[in-house]
């Protein structure tokens, strides 16, 4: 078992959330407002501070919104250091519908910028090419989804992989890039998904590798 900190409880968090404890790891779910936070019996998990879920986690997943994510992360140095960071996060400036936009960081991506503020923090960036839906129930696409992998290190990645294994994720349909750098490519792909979604709604769907 494995203790995990979310930082996020909207639908991505708790998506997670439930997943992650059915299959047996211990996690906590970070949120602003501990007070304020609803939706209890959806999964067996503690709901505390993020700094606390940070703090006390052996794996931290960044589900935060990505525009404000580096300032909060960083924040969390302290916290965060000697820990393996799973940014699952993508930052864009909302359109004026609401939906993704444009990228924060053209020609960079939050998993970089978090790994530069973060020296020592391993950062892996991976499920942010699909609806939240998709990351917990990848076999309930018609087609094979792909969940792609960046980061520097080697054994987080492998770290990482197993995990996406507890979330249903098939190693066919995982796909290491490489280092952290490679993330801009995946973070880019957020670009089509406002045009997928008003044309479709939202059904689940992922921007995949088709062989």
């Amino acid at each position: 078992m494995t203790s995990i900190g979310i930082l996020g409880a909207g639908r991505v968090g708790t998506n997670l959330a439930a997943k992650l404890s059915a299959a047996g790891h211990r996690v906590t779910l970070g949120v602003r407002n501990p007070a304020e936070a609803a939706t209890p019996g959806t999964a067996p998990r503690i709901t505390t501070d993020q700094r606390t879920a940070a703090r006390t986690a052996d794996i931290v997943i960044n589900a935060t919104p990505g525009d404000t994510a580096l300032a909060r992360l960083t924040d969390l140095r302290a916290e965060l250091a000697g820990k393996l960071l799973v940014d699952v996060s993508n930052a864009t400036r909302d359109a004026d519908d609401g939906l993704p936009g444009e990228l924060c960081y053209p020609g960079s991506s939050l998993a970089e910028r978090l790994q530069a503020a973060l020296p020592g923090t391993r950062v892996v960036k991976t499920l942010n090419t699909m609806l939240f839906t998709v990351m917990t129930a990848p076999e309930t696409l018609a087609t094979p989804p792909t969940a792609y992998l960046s980061g520097d290190d080697p054994d987080a990645k492998r770290t990482v992989t197993g995990l996406l294994g507890d979330l249903g994720w098939q190693p066919a349909w995982i796909e290491d890039l490489g280092g952290i750098t490679t993330a801009r490519a995946t973070e880019a792909m957020v670009l089509v998904v406002p045009h997928v979604l008003r044309l479709r709604g939202f059904q689940p769907f992922a921007v995949s590798l088709a062989r």
